[in-house]
Formats: structure tokens, C-alpha cells, sequence
């Protein structure tokens, strides 16, 4: 390379160093964001490589959930905040009311004319948030996607609560174990588009295939759409049309406190068995009048608070979302990222009577 050619590389660096500055000077917040924030001192996020080294400070970044009025996004998302506080960066959240497809696009767009370091996505449907992250990712943000994907090429890492194998194994396993390996039984489930729902499902039923499972048969997958009152009805729907219905599976925090709500003051109740995913706060009630047996799930602060550690490297350059690279998660541990980008946070946690009131989220 020549030394005009060298005078000229430092010339643009300079010149893109300073553009960066005064874009990060000019941008703002929208009074839409719905947003609250922990702040600290702030810096420049940079962009180069940082592979190996320290946290910078002062990084944004962004929690966009499926809904910000749901109560696990509302423990989850905390999570996140707390932990960017104690790092020293700044933390938001913003987002919709609703679970619609199309719904978080508006957000992103906005974070990205905010030009924020990094944006922590748990995607309604990974077909319509996709081609808006992609953008934001052409303009040096880094996306992390958690409890639900988006398209592998709209994110950097997928912090992913647990391996969706065991997750499906370990509901059907509850189930049967309920109702005696023996009966029909449905799944309330969230959005029909929901990557990590779908995922979830696509295993339970091929855990129905084994021997242990041949009397258990699946008659419907219905759709609450995360929403209370949807939920409420469509398990009120589901006992109607098949009065044989032994149990319900509900993977989803809102399915399953709408589906005991509605159990626990009717006729069915300790006759239909419910299982799913949910909170113990949310489920305990329900657990010690014998609505439910029993139930399971990850901390969800736990899994907003990876989702930050994540989103502080990617956007520090200590990491890339490579395969086989790591990053220290504080006191969750020595995180490895898998293949297609995937971080796992761990094994569900089952609750019942015998350990519900040890635990408080």
C-alpha cells in the first residue's frame, strides 16, 4: 500500500470517528418509548474489535418484548435493566400493548433512528421484526433475540431459556405423569407464530410417537394469543368441545394463569389436570387449592439479565455471536455461544406444593 493510500485510511477514520460522535450527540428520545432508564456516564460505543477485552461504558441498550404490560416481560425485562445498571450502562424499555406480528416493527425503527447500541428482542413473529432488524444491524447495532427468535440473520445471539427439546419432553412428561399416561389432552398456546411456542409443540408431539406416550392423544393446539381474556375463553372452548379432556398443556405464562383461573372455579377443576410454563407468584394460589399439580420454568429475571450481559459484549467487541466464543455473565457464569448463534440459559425448574414457596418471581 502506498503512503498516500495510508494518509488516506487514517484521513476516513478520522473523518468517520467524528461522524460518529455528532450522530450520537444528535439523537434523542420519543415520548412514545414508554421507556424507563438507568443511567450512568456516558462514552462512545464504538465499533471495533474488542475481542477479549473489557465492558465500555455508557452503552444503550433496548428491551423490546412481546408486550410491555405482560407480567413475565415485566420480571424478565427488569432483569435486564438491573443488570446494565450494575455494568454502568444506560437501559430502556419500550414496546407494544398487544402480541400482533406486525406490532414491534414501529419500536424498531424508532431504536434504530436512535441510533441505540443494542436492541434485546423477544420476537412475536420472527417473519415481520426480521427485515427492520436487519437494517438496524447495516447500522452497527447489535441485536440479541430472547424466549422467542427471530431469523437467524436478523440477530447476532439468541439467549434461549433452555433446549427446546427438553422443554417439550419435560411438559408431556408432566402431563402423563398426571393423568396416568392415558387420555386426551390439548395445548393453549401463545401466538400461532411464536418461534419458541412452535418449537416447544413440534416436540411434544414427537414424544407422543414413543411407547410410554401410545394412550395419550393430542385433539387440539389452540391459540390465546397472550392475551388474558382469549386465553380465558379459548380453555372454556376447549372443555366444551371435548368433554373427554383428561389435561391441558400451556406453555405460555398468560395461557396457563387464564386457563386455572377459569379451571379452578368450574366443574372441572381436579378433573382436568393443567401443566404449562409459568411464574410461581403468578401460580401459587392455584397450586395449593389443587387447581394445579404442578408446573414449570426458568427465572425469567435471569433470562433478561443474560439477555443484557449478551447485548454489553456484542456491542463492547468482546464478542461477535460466533460459535465457540464466550463471555462472562456475572454471576450467572462463563456463557458459550452454540451453533446458529444460540446461548442457553439452563434446565426449567419444576414447581408443586413441596417447593412453590421458596421461590418469589
Amino acid at each position: 500500500m502506498s503512503h498516500t493510500m495510508s494518509r488516506l485510511g487514517r484521513l476516513t477514520s478520522v473523518v468517520l470517528a467524528l461522524v460518529a460522535v455528532l450522530a450520537l450527540a444528535a439523537c434523542g428520545s420519543s415520548k412514545d418509548d414508554q421507556s424507563s432508564s438507568s443511567s450512568s456516564s456516558s462514552s462512545s460505543s464504538g465499533t471495533a474489535d474488542n475481542a477479549g477485552g473489557s465492558l465500555k461504558k455508557g452503552l444503550t441498550v433496548a428491551f423490546l418484548p412481546k408486550q410491555v404490560n405482560n407480567p413475565y416481560f415485566s420480571i424478565s425485562d427488569k432483569g435486564g435493566l438491573d443488570t446494565l445498571k450494575t455494568l454502568g450502562e444506560k437501559g430502556k424499555r419500550v414496546g407494544p400493548s398487544d402480541a400482533n406480528a406486525s406490532s414491534q416493527v414501529s419500536y424498531i425503527n424508532t431504536l434504530t433512528s436512535q441510533k441505540v447500541d443494542a436492541i434485546a428482542i423477544s420476537a412475536s413473529d420472527p417473519n415481520a421484526v426480521t427485515p427492520s432488524l436487519r437494517k438496524a444491524m447495516q447500522q452497527g447495532i447489535k441485536v440479541v433475540s430472547y424466549d422467542s427468535d427471530t431469523a437467524p440473520d436478523g440477530r447476532n445471539v439468541f439467549i434461549n431459556q433452555v433446549n427446546p427439546q427438553l422443554v417439550g419432553q419435560n411438559q408431556v412428561e408432566m402431563l402423563g405423569k398426571q393423568i396416568g399416561y392415558k387420555g386426551d389432552f390439548a395445548i393453549l398456546s401463545a401466538t400461532p407464530n411464536a418461534t419458541n411456542q412452535n418449537a416447544w409443540i413440534d416436540v411434544m408431539k414427537q414424544e407422543l410417537k414413543k411407547p410410554k406416550y401410545q394412550n395419550m392423544k393430542l385433539v387440539k393446539v389452540a391459540y390465546g394469543n397472550d392475551d388474558d381474556q382469549k386465553s380465558f375463553q379459548e380453555t372454556q372452548g376447549l372443555l366444551q368441545a371435548y368433554p373427554n379432556l383428561k389435561g391441558i398443556i400451556s406453555p405460555t405464562t398468560v395461557g396457563i394463569a387464564a386457563a386455572a383461573r377459569y379451571i379452578s372455579s368450574s366443574k372441572y377443576k381436579g378433573k382436568v389436570k393443567l401443566t404449562g410454563l409459568g411464574t410461581p407468584n403468578q401460580l401459587r394460589k392455584f397450586v395449593n387449592d389443587g387447581t394445579i399439580d404442578a408446573f414449570s420454568l426458568w427465572d425469567p429475571a435471569k433470562l433478561g439479565s443474560l439477555a443484557a450481559y449478551a447485548a454489553a459484549n456484542l456491542a463492547s467487541g468482546t464478542i461477535s455471536g460466533k460459535a465457540g466464543e464466550s463471555f462472562d455473565a456475572g454471576p450467572l457464569g462463563k456463557k458459550t455461544i452454540e451453533k446458529d448463534g444460540v446461548v442457553f440459559l439452563g434446565p426449567p425448574q419444576v414447581f408443586d406444593k413441596s417447593n412453590i414457596d421458596q421461590f418469589n418471581f
